[in-house]
């Protein structure tokens, strides 16, 4: 039996099993058993995370065709393997406490999965997975580069980013049309922004919606009247902030 890889779910199953073990490999954290895989597919990394004896796994599939696969060609599955939409699950139901994530991400929704990582973020203290290179590059990018964008700000206020490994389409079945890579995200010390944190996520996302404006022109919905912007802050593009620097600007907003 074999499981049909899906476009309209963005399945590109991973064949290559020294990547497989490559990306469980990477998964560190000794403190938390609890681990969730998402998409698993055919199997290719649940075959090397079962064998691990330091985790707890759960897996979430949303395709009735690859869970199949796996209830026939996997032992113990039952209790541990969830159909369903890893976006529409409340995890806190799910595991009592901290859940670290793996999985080769759906390129489709990749970004979806990780703002919902960023509301469990008290909870899930690293993640490892497999993604579009673009996105792992945007993600794990400092400020000044134009490929540094909102998630590389949100993630990186939270987390400490590795960029593991780049990965070649010809490691999949189908090859995607774009290259992969590994990244892993470890949860750093951060308790708080020092902010408002739904302002943060505001103030980040309308800059760099408009980031070729400088930030007097992009943060033009946000500014108040009477608001001072003479700050030179104001006259450059939100890639030029860093974290710290759009946690001060907040700050600005906040007053």
């Amino acid at each position: 039996m074999e499981v049909r890889a899906k476009k309209a779910l963005g399945q590109h199953f991973l064949t290559d099993q020294s990547i497989a073990r490559t990306i469980v490999g990477a998964l560190t954290v000794s403190d938390v058993r609890d681990v969730l895989e998402i998409g698993p597919g055919m199997g290719v990394l649940t075959q090397y995370l079962i064998e691990r004896e330091d985790l707890d796994l759960k897996m979430v599939e949303v395709d009735t065709e690859s869970v199949d696969y796996l209830m026939t060609h996997f032992a113990g599955m039952q209790g541990k393997l969830m159909e369903a939409d890893y976006l529409r699950l409340n995890m806190r139901k799910v595991f009592p406490g901290e859940y670290r994530v793996i999985g080769n991400f759906p390129y489709n929704i990749s970004s979806q999965i990780f703002f919902k990582i960023l509301e469990d973020k008290d909870l899930v203290p690293e993640v490892v997975c497999m993604i579009q290179k673009e996105v792992a590059e945007r993600i794990a990018e400092k400020p000044g580069s134009k490929t540094y964008g909102i998630l590389s700000v949100l993630l990186q206020a939270w987390y400490d980013i590795d960029y593991i490994i780049s990965v070649g389409s010809g490691a999949f079945c189908p090859p995607p049309k774009v290259q992969s890579a590994v990244i892993r995200l470890r949860r750093n010390s951060r308790t708080s922004l020092g902010c408002d944190e739904k302002l943060f996520r505001t103030v980040v996302k309308t800059a760099f919606n408009q980031r070729r404006k400088t930030l007097r022109n992009a943060l033009k919905p946000l500014i108040r009247e009477g608001m001072d912007t003479s700050d030179p802050v104001f006259d450059l593009r939100a890639e030029r902030l860093g974290v710290e620097d759009f946690v001060a600007l907040t700050l600005r907003f906040q007053d």
